[in-house]
């Protein structure tokens, strides 16, 4: 029973998958339940039992009297339940009420327990009702479905004595069919067959409960054939489908029946049967034609309407019914009504439908052949005309035969004659059949010529007498007379008529019958006239327009008619003078050559008299020979002259004239030929019989000729090779020209052309030269010389042209007029250097430039074997390591030969490679330069301090000692310079320090020059250059910049590097930025930002308060003209009630729309200048993602000991706090505005790479410059568009950074442009030693303005070593020792500040602080007043103005009184730093002599050099008297030390 129910339970829960797990565990409840009450009843009947053992007597009579009253109480079903039939998704109540209830009640499907509660679980559409004291348990069960078809059962359990009862009930649920169909076939459709063919009709009744039963009806009466199959079959659980099939087989009463097929359902309303329809369309043959409108032997008359009614009934579909007459088609537009085609042919009785058969056709898809019906037509008409035939024209006494036939007629017709006013009775007639219908009546008789008459007349009548119907024709004969002669008159015979002058002839003839025909003729060819005729004569005029042809002509006039057999006639001649009308030249020979006689003959026309002969030339008469006179046409005279002449080459074209005139009438007429004589080709000489072109452009080569006749073919060649003449190829001849698309140098030689026509050919020479760029082919290799040899070096090239001039030798900062000298041979070009030395160590480039391309240059390295030279940079003299770490000590050096490197420790040999603890590892790099690695593993406390590394080679060895220490924090940049300036973007590099041996990276920081708030950015990483972009336009930044690693950082270098940005924007195709992908970020607001908003706010609101006042006067002028039309008075009480009008509300919204509008503008207004104001305070600039913004208040201290995470937790507003608990005024830090533009790159010319002894070059120039920006030459603005970007370029753009913008190729030489400078130089530069050499000359500078030192300074500078020079000029003095915080007071002038994040000590010197006012005058101090410090190298300290001491701000110290000793530290660290960064003083050796020290500013507009400064010992100079270049060439006569700086402050 378990798994009936659980299978049961599971059916029916396929419908709701949603409360499965509900319903099993209330069908668990249920079970648990049911056996509790199990075993409660067996526990009751265990009890019973026992009582009744042990109570046998008692029990007898407790269960006699116990059975009496339950044998009268026992519970019966007081209503038992009952089978149910239910509609689908109706209402089910089945009944069950007990009568006497004891037990429990409950029910149950097909076996299945549905539990004893009114709701059962499981089952939300069952529910129990009813009342259990009253008995009654009805199960309800809604929305019935297929699935509630089932045997239930009312069961009740047993209790107090009474048997369990039960009580079935089958509920039945039917469902109406789904749906009904004639398979095959819509309702109402239409099934087309063919009469007698087999159909089939199968009706499907789908899905109802019972099976439905079929009906078929025919048309409305039920339909009961005898074959009928019909089918019921189970589509799915409880569902039947009904199929009916219907066998017919359709005749022609068929047509038109609908058969329908019924379902009968006892679920179906018989209000709304279900029902499908189909109407049969049986195809059958049509019913024969007949035709109405004519009647067989009815007779029709000519002219009658005749409609003809073709008609056939039946047939599907309906019969085409189509006209036709004798055969032919007539008509075949039909209609239909139902099954009845009709053709109506309407049409007029003519003669040609008599005896016309008209048949009528039927025909439709079942038709095998067409049916027919026809008719044929009687119809009687008259004859439409009579023709007579006859002559019409006669001489009296003639015998005329004449003939009258008539048109077809039916019946045929008869003719009567009538002549003369009189019958015919002899006359003849036949009759015949006329083939377009009817009959033809013909009729022959002779009539005589009567004399005195002139005309005779006949008439034919034509009769009809059925129809009645006469015509008539007249006939006329006329009688012939002849004429009278005619006569001529207005000419008389021998009158002069000249030509071109008119001349009248008029013919007169009288008499005959009919009148004469007058004709003129001119020679027997007849000509036009005017005819006048009266009643007895006619006459014709001509009027001749005298000409040529009218000379000696005949002029004849003839008269005839039908009365004469020969023409009358009259003729008269003219005579007429006439001038030669053509003039004809004739060349003998016809083909004129060079050298031959030609004679050129003039033949005159005809003229009457005879004409005169001349010839002319250019205006000027020539004397002719055989002058000739023979007759000619017209009566007239032809003449003839000619002359001769020897031809050569140049008469080509030569015209000669002939004039023939006659002097009678003052007449003539001329003709002029030019000659033509036939020669070959001539060329025109050209300009130059070389054509000169550059490789790779185009080159046209054009040659001209002249030549008889003009068409010359040409052909190209080069040594005996054809030029093809087609363009499709690079060189290509197209007539007289030799085409080159692109120049090849291959192109170059001689290039011949040949011209010929009929007369012959002719050739001519071109040579072509192709010029090209030159190209280095080869150099010579390193050269490498003994010291005190001397040297060559090659250099060949390649070009045209190619001359000595072309080929240079050049090295920058090198005197080539010294010691070399320069050869050319077959283009190699060679220089010889003498007496090789160190010095001369070098690249000395090769440049190669004719002028065509762009110029190419090669490097040729000269090597003097020298000693090696150890590198002292700061970052190859240290290397860092951890503790058990690999130690990496680096040592670099020059030498030639190729030097070997020692390593030595406390000056022993170290055990290299022998044991784990070292390695070294060497390299090249370059020609001249090696470096040795020394590689200590596992580096103990022991293994640091000082190695020595030494280097050593045939010529000599250097030794240098290189310290190992422990990791450490980086050291501060060496020096920062500004690379690159655009109107947003600065672009800066720095040298890096010493990164402590680990992975530095580095921190800019920036302000404006009038401002005390930084910025700072992170640098890339592995890059030593950065771009700022998004700052001011025209402004004027301050940089400075840190290094930091894992521990610790490096403080900022001074605020020394200074660039203003460009005054205005790149144009629009341009970017923004020089670097910078992106749109440029500044912190102006454009138009269209913030101010662009406000006007269109401001605009807006002023617009709507105009519309406003516009639409509330418009509504009031109209509110006033109407009330004005309706002729009202108003009152102030109708005003007030208008009030309520739509007008005043529109007005309402209007004004309070236009209200808003306008606190919109105020507060727009109100926020942009609070906007502005905060602009002004505090600018806000977009930086790279990054950037670490930090605003600073200037003055702050920013020791070592604040981290990244101090630095980080800095908020923009730091300015406001970093003056809290202060009562002083605000900081300004005036040294820092007035700063010297010394230390700036401006007109610093960076070197060329060389391989120079210590001391030749600068220090000034970074390692890291070769990250500068290529830049295009000058001369090679040629619009190349390619993009070509430096090793820092590229990677900045892997990096997402920026996208450079695109510039033209830099020169191929490896060279970079200086913008300072506006010149090339070469890249990249190499690392310099520190050490300065003043023995090179100065070059000359002006416009010096001197600053003195006295004796006694210079005397107290010898002492103490050198002394103290701050950036232009500026000098102050710092004393050592003393403690206390330095105050950044107003110093001006001062230049030698230290940066804002480093803490200094100071003290009074004299008493007071001393201020030097930076001007250019002369300034002399004291010793008192100087105090200085003795440096080891040579190099000045920078001193420190004193002032008052300072309170350091709050804010970003927390203690500033810590790390005191620290602090002093740094603060010597500081000043050295800023000593190396500076460069700014010159040491004064003791040997010097004693003078005054001058320090000369070179103003920017003197030579063009920028704020340079010249310092020498001697006070001699002055710049108002003396040139600088004499000044120094004495100088350096006297030994008196000169030096000078550059732009940025740095000696040269």
């Amino acid at each position: 029973m378990a798994l009936h129910s659980a299978s049961t339970n599971a059916t029916h829960q396929e419908h709701q998958p949603h409360q499965q797990q509900q319903q099993q565990q209330q069908q668990q409840q249920q079970q648990q339940q049911h056996t509790k009450w199990q075993q409660h009843a067996t526990k009751r009947r265990r009890c019973r039992q026992h009582w009744i053992k042990h109570l046998q007597l008692l029990g007898l009579v407790v269960i006699a009297l116990a059975i009496a009253p339950c044998h009268a109480q026992q519970q019966k079903f007081r209503t038992t339940p009952h089978d149910l039939q239910v509609l689908e998704g109706a209402e089910a109540m089945m009944r069950c009420e007990v009568a006497n209830v004891a037990g429990a009640v409950q029910w149950t499907k097909d076996g299945f327990a549905l539990g004893f509660q009114a709701v059962i679980p499981g089952y939300p559409r069952y529910s129990v009702l009813g009342d259990r004291k009253q008995g009654v348990y009805n199960l309800r069960i809604s929305n019935a479905s297929i699935n509630d078809d089932a045997d239930f059962q009312c069961q009740v359990g047993p209790a107090r004595l009474n048997s369990a009862i039960r009580a079935n009930a089958k509920l039945t649920v039917i469902s109406p069919p789904a749906s009904i169909e004639i398979k095959g076939y819509t309702h109402n459709s239409k099934v087309e067959v063919h009469e007698n063919q087999d159909l089939q009709l199968k009706c499907i009744v789908a899905n109802a409960k019972p099976a439905a039963q079929v009906v078929w009806y025919r048309g409305n009466v039920e339909y009961k054939p005898e074959k009928r199959d019909d089918r019921v079959e189970e589509s799915s659980a409880k569902r039947f489908t009904t199929t009916s099939s219907l066998k017919l087989k359709p005749g022609a009463d068929d047509d038109y029946t609908e058969y329908t097929c019924q379902a009968k359902h006892k679920a179906l309303s018989p209000d709304m049967p279900m029902r499908a329809t189909v109407q049969l369309s049986v195809l059958y043959p049509p019913g024969p034609p007949y035709i109405e409108g004519y009647s067989a032997g009815e007779t029709l008359r000519r002219g009658q309407t005749v409609e003809l009614m073709c008609r056939s009934r039946g047939g599907n579909p309906p019969a085409q019914l189509i006209w036709y007459k004798n055969g032919s088609q007539i008509r075949m537009a039909y209609r239909t009504s139902g099954r009845l085609s009709e053709n109506i042919y309407t049409f007029t009785a003519e003669a040609g439908d008599n005896k016309a058969r008209f048949r009528c056709e039927a025909s439709n898809v079942m038709s095998q052949t067409p049916l027919k019906a026809e008719v044929e037509l009687s119809v009687l008409f008259a004859p439409t005309h009579v023709t007579v035939l006859g002559p019409t024209e006669a001489r009296v006494g003639d015998v005329v035969p004449l003939t009258c036939t008539t048109a077809p007629s039916n019946p045929p017709a008869e003719i009567k004659w009538m002549v003369g006013g009189r019958p015919v009775r002899n006359a003849t007639s036949k009759t015949i059949v006329s083939p377009e219908g009817g009959w033809t009546t013909t009729s022959n008789f002779t009539a005589t010529v009567e004399p005195n008459k002139r005309s005779l007349v006949v008439i034919c009548h034509g009769l009809n007498m059925q129809v009645t119907d006469n015509v008539v024709s007249t006939h006329t004969i006329n009688v012939l007379y002849p004429p009278a002669p005619p006569l001529i008159s207005g000419y008389i015979e021998g009158q002069i008529i000249p030509a071109g002058s008119v001349q009248k002839l008029l013919c007169v003839s009288s008499g005959g019958n009919p009148l004469a025909t007058l004709t003129w003729y001119k020679n027997d060819k007849r000509i036009n006239s005017v005819i006048r005729a009266a009643d007895k004569s006619v006459s014709a005029e001509i009027t001749v327009l005298a000409n040529v042809s009218d000379n000696q002509a005949q002029y004849r006039c003839e008269a005839s008619n039908s009365a004469t057999e020969i023409p009358l006639f009259q003729s008269t001649t003219l005579s007429v003078h006439f001038a030669p009308e053509t003039v004809k030249i004739r060349i003998e020979p016809e083909e004129l050559r060079p050298g031959m006689e030609a004679t050129i003959i003039c033949d005159s026309s005809s003229s009457n008299p005879p004409a005169k002969l001349s010839w002319w030339k250019d205006g000027i008469p020539i004397e002719g020979i055989n002058n000739t006179s023979k007759p000619g046409l017209w009566g007239g005279t032809v003449s003839t002259l000619e002359f001769r002449v020897n031809i050569t080459q140049e008469m080509n074209g030569q015209v000669y004239t002939c004039q023939s005139a006659n002097e009678a009438l003052q007449r003539s007429v001329h003709e002029a030929v030019s000659l033509d004589v036939l020669y070959r080709p001539k060329f025109v000489p050209p300009p130059s019989s070389t054509a000169v072109g550059v490789e790779g452009e185009s080159l046209q080569v054009s040659l001209q000729t002249r030549a008889n006749p003009t068409t010359v073919t040409y052909k190209w060649s080069k040594d005996g090779a054809s030029i093809p003449q087609d363009g499709e190829h690079r060189i290509f001849a197209d007539a007289g020209s030799l085409n080159f698309t692109r120049l090849h140098r291959d192109d170059a030689g001689i290039y011949s052309c040949s011209a010929s026509n009929s007369q012959g050919q002719a050739t001519l020479n071109i040579t072509v030269v192709v010029e090209y760029g030159t190209t280095i082919k080869s150099v010579s290799e390193n050269i490498v010389v003994n010291p005190g040899e001397d040297a060559m070096l090659s250099c060949t090239v390649e070009g045209k042209p190619l001359t000595e001039e072309h080929v240079k030798w050049e090295r920058v900062g090198y005197d080539m007029t010294v010691k070399t000298s320069t050869t050319f041979s077959n283009g190699t070009s060679y220089l010889h250097i003498k007496d090789a030395r160190r010095e001369d160590v070098g690249n000395f480039r090769c440049v190669a430039d004719n002028r065509v391309a762009n110029p190419t240059n090669r490097d040729i390295l000269l090597i003097v074997k020298f000693a090696p030279e150890i590198a002292k940079a700061p970052t190859l003299l240290r290397a860092a390591s951890g503790t058990g770490e690999r130690g990496r000590l680096p040592c670099r050096a020059q030498g030639s030969p190729k030097p070997s490197f020692i390593w030595r420790q406390e000056k022993k040999d170290l055990p290299i490679n022998r044991t784990y603890k070292y390695e070294v590892e060497e390299r090249k790099i370059d020609s001249l330069t090696y470096e040795s690695t020394l590689i200590v593993d596992k580096v103990a406390p022991a293994d640091y301090g000082a190695y020595e590394c030494v280097a050593r080679n045939d010529l000599g060895e250097a030794v240098e000692t290189v310290r190992l220490e422990i990791t450490s924090q980086p050291e501060t940049p060496v020096v920062l310079n500004i690379l690159n300036v655009t109107h947003d973007t600065v672009t800066v590099a720095w040298t890096p320090g010493f990164d402590g041996g680990l992975k530095a990276s580095y921190r800019v920081r920036f302000r404006m020059a009038d401002r005390e708030q930084y910025k700072y950015i992170d640098g890339l990483p592995n890059s030593h250059k950065l771009t700022i972009g998004g700052l001011r336009m025209n402004t004027l930044y301050l940089f400075s910049v840190m290094a930091w690693n894992e521990l610790g950082q490096s403080t900022y270098l001074p605020d020394l590097a200074r660039a203003q940005t460009k005054a205005e924007a790149p144009p629009p195709s341009h970017p923004a930025s020089s670097l910078g992908g992106g749109p440029p970020t500044t912190s102006q607001t454009p138009l269209g930002g913030t101010s662009g908003m406000l006007l269109v706010g401001v605009g807006a609101g002023v617009g709507v308060v105009l519309l406003n006042v516009f639409v509330i006067g418009c509504c009031l002028h109209k509110r006033n003209e109407k009330r004005l039309k309706r002729g009202l008075d108003l009152m102030p009480a109708e005003l007030t009630e208008d009030s309520s009008n739509t007008p005043n509300l529109v007005i309402i919204g209007i004004a309070l729309a236009a209200f808003g509008f306008l606190l919109v503008n105020v507060a727009l207004v109100a926020w942009f200048v609070v906007h502005q104001r905060r602009k002004k305070v505090a600018e806000t600039t977009n930086q790279p993602a990054k950037t670490a913004t930090i605003e600073m208040y200037a003055p702050s201290s920013y020791n070592d000991t604040v981290t990244g995470e101090t630095l980080s937790s800095v908020s923009e507003k730091s300015e406001s706090y970093s003056n809290e608990g202060s009562s002083q005024p605000e900081y300004i830090d005036e040294a820092r505005k007035k700063a010297a533009s010394t230390y700036l790159v401006e007109g610093a010319d960076m070197p060329p790479p060389r391989y120079q002894k210590d001391g030749t070059l600068p220090v000034i120039y970074p390692n890291n410059i070769v990250n500068a920006c290529t830049l295009p030459h000058p001369r090679h603005n040629n619009g190349n568009s390619a993009i070509q970007m430096t090793r820092d370029d590229q990677m900045l753009i892997s990096k997402g950074v920026y996208i450079p913008s695109p510039s033209p190729a830099p020169p191929p030489d490896g060279s970079y442009y200086n913008m300072n400078s506006d010149r090339y130089l070469s890249y990249p530069p190499m690392e310099y030693p520190s050490a300065l050499d003043f023995t090179a000359q100065p070059m000359p500078l002006a416009h010096l303005q001197p600053i003195t030192v006295t004796s006694q300074a210079a005397a107290l500078l010898a002492t103490n070593g050198g002394a103290t020079l701050i950036g232009n000029g500026s000098i102050t003095a710092m004393a050592p020792g003393g403690s206390g915080t330095l105050r950044r007071g107003i110093l001006r002038g001062v230049v030698g500040v230290p940066q804002p994040d480093v803490t200094h000590h100071t003290s009074l010197v004299g008493g007071s602080p001393m201020q030097v006012m930076h001007d250019l005058h002369p300034v002399n101090l004291s010793a008192s007043t100087l105090t200085t410090s003795t440096t080891l190298n040579g190099s000045l300290p920078t001193a420190m103005s004193t002032s008052t001491l300072a309170r350091q701000p709050h804010g970003i110290l927390k203690d500033p009184n810590r790390n005191k000793h620290q602090q002093q530290q740094h603060q010597q660290q500081h000043q050295q730093q800023l000593l190396n960064a500076s460069l700014v003083g010159v040491g004064v050796p003791v040997s010097a002599a004693m003078g005054s020290l001058q320090i000369l500013n070179l103003p920017p507009a003197g030579s063009g050099l920028g704020n340079n400064l010249l310092m020498t010992t001697s006070g001699a100079f002055d710049p108002a008297t003396a040139g600088m270049s004499s000044f120094c060439a004495v100088s350096q006569a006297a030994g008196i030390p000169v030096a000078y700086t550059d732009a940025d402050g740095h000696l040269v």
